[in-house]
This record gives structure tokens, C-alpha cells and sequence, in this order.
């Protein structure tokens, strides 16, 4: 390997932009939970009832709006309804409408139930609307954005592995962490299809990206410090190619990672789908018993 192959630069269209799906996601978290709260501390003033005017048109504002949900899949899965705008624009709405239907229904239940029916209804919906949260996590890793268009996983190891190709070939002066890196990509992207692989690929993959991480980058000082002083590196050189060394490990380590998440999320998101469905036909059926028990009493 050459003195500079350690920072050589890499061709511009393998540059990639790097993922704020984390802190997206927290941000999103951080607003809900804030609504949340702000809707709790509103109920707890004592402005209204459930049962009074106020709290009446306030059930059913959120009762609307949860209705209105249904255009979503009614315009998704539907050839009528297929020219009816952008599908992006339905699912914004869609989200929307999936936290400020909720927020409304809990304002107008002063966070309090009074009935049977009344407690299936709420609890229901709050089911569906946590679920709607988990499933919104999922759907941002399995598609671009708002968009709907799925990522093939052909097309992600197409992108990925010339990268990876390029981080090994750089490396090759510390061959046991070119070892490690082959063997993280070939237990993870050929590992057994499973539920039990899906749910460890998940939770436990971004831990283990972590540890292996840390292993290569322990196991990098040597040779490239060996490799300094053969090149009669500078200790400026020496910190600068560490430090790209490092970034080469992480590239490659988040390449495979993206890869094994991308099947694994697709395979929960399908998981999630059949699990979710039941319990909004629960809402759906609670709630029109609700209506009627409130009208009839």
C-alpha cells in the first residue's frame, strides 16, 4: 500500500449524505411527548367537561379527524381514488390527522373515562395511535422519506458495495481489521432469515456495530504507526490518517448496517401491518358504540 492510500479522497459520486433519521426521529418523539403534556395541563384547568358543549364538539373534532384517516389507505389502495394528488401530501396529512385526532380525543375525555364503552374506545385509540408511532419509525427506514417509493435492497448493496470494495483496498495495511470488517458483513448479510434475526439485527446490530467499531480501531494503532514510521510520517500525518483510518471503518461498518436494517425493517414492517390492522376495526367498532351510548343517554 502506498504512504497516501490512507486519505486518499474518495471519488465524488461515492460520497453519501449522512442519515438524520435518529434526529428526526427524537425530535419527532420530543414534540409528541410536549403536546402531549400541553394537552394533560389544559385538561387539568378545569375549562370543561367530556359531557358540556365544550368538551362535546371537542370528541368530536378528534372523532373527525380519526375518520378522516381512512382517505389515506382509501386513496393508496384504491384505483378511483389514485389521481386524487401526490401520495406524499396524503401521508403528511395522514400523520397529522394521526396526532392531532388523538390529542383532541384525550382533551375531550379530560384523561378520564366514565363508562365500559367509553374506556374501550380511548384505550383503543390509544393503542392505534402508539402503534402508529412504532410504524411510523419503521416506515421511515424502509422508504425514501414521504414519498412511498421502496428501496430495493439490490439497489442498496449496488451502492454499497463498491464502497466497500474501495474502504478494504485502503486498509490493507492492518489486515486483521480488514478480517473483522469481512466477517461482520458475511454474519450479518448472510445470516439465516428469521424473526429471530430480524428483531437481533434491529435491536442488537447498532450495540454490535458499536463494539466491532471500537475492536478495529484498537487494532488499527499498530500497523499504522508502524506504517509511520517506515514513511517518516510527521505526528500531524500520523493524527490526520488515524483519523481517516477511523472514518473508513465507520463508513464500512454503517454500509452493512444499512443493508441487513433494510430487510430487517422491511420484514417488521409487514409484522406491524398485520398487528396494527386489528386493533383500528377495534377502534372503529368501540367508537360507534361510544356515539350511540352517548346520543341514547
Amino acid at each position: 500500500m502506498s504512504q497516501t492510500s490512507t486519505h486518499r479522497p474518495a471519488p465524488a459520486g461515492q460520497e453519501r449524505a449522512p442519515a438524520p433519521a435518529l434526529a428526526t426521529d427524537t425530535v419527532v418523539y420530543l414534540v409528541l411527548i410536549a403536546l402531549t403534556w400541553m394537552v394533560w395541563q389544559i385538561s387539568r384547568q378545569g375549562f370543561f367537561e367530556a359531557g358540556d358543549d365544550v368538551g362535546y364538539w371537542l370528541g368530536v373534532a378528534g372523532g373527525v379527524m380519526m375518520l378522516l384517516l381512512f382517505s389515506y389507505p382509501l386513496r393508496k389502495h384504491f384505483r378511483f381514488a389514485q389521481g386524487w394528488g401526490r401520495v406524499k401530501w396524503w401521508f403528511l396529512v395522514h400523520m397529522l390527522l394521526g396526532v392531532g385526532g388523538p390529542l383532541l380525543i384525550l382533551l375531550h375525555s379530560t384523561f378520564h373515562v366514565g363508562s365500559l364503552n367509553a374506556a374501550v374506545a380511548l384505550y383503543s385509540m390509544v393503542i392505534v395511535a402508539l402503534s402508529g408511532v412504532v410504524g411510523r419509525f419503521i416506515y421511515a427506514r424502509v422508504h425514501r422519506g414521504l414519498r412511498g417509493e421502496v428501496v430495493s435492497l439490490k439497489e442498496l448493496q449496488a451502492h454499497v458495495s463498491p464502497e466497500q470494495e474501495d474502504v478494504r483496498s485502503r486498509l490493507a495495511f492492518a489486515p486483521t481489521v480488514e478480517a473483522k470488517l469481512r466477517a461482520f458483513e458475511q454474519t450479518e448479510l448472510q445470516a439465516k432469515p428469521g424473526w429471530l434475526t430480524y428483531f437481533r439485527q434491529v435491536f442488537w446490530l447498532p450495540i454490535m456495530q458499536v463494539f466491532v467499531y471500537r475492536q478495529c480501531v484498537s487494532e488499527l494503532k499498530a500497523p499504522i504507526r508502524k506504517l509511520a514510521a517506515h514513511s517518516h510520517w510527521s505526528a500531524e500525518d500520523l493524527t490526520r490518517r488515524e483519523r481517516h483510518a477511523r472514518k473508513l471503518v465507520r463508513r464500512y461498518l454503517t454500509a452493512v448496517v444499512k443493508v441487513a436494517h433494510y430487510t430487517a425493517y422491511e420484514k417488521l414492517f409487514s409484522l406491524w401491518h398485520v398487528a396494527h390492522i386489528p386493533f383500528v376495526y377495534l377502534l372503529v367498532i368501540s367508537a360507534i358504540v361510544h356515539v350511540i351510548a352517548v346520543h341514547a343517554y
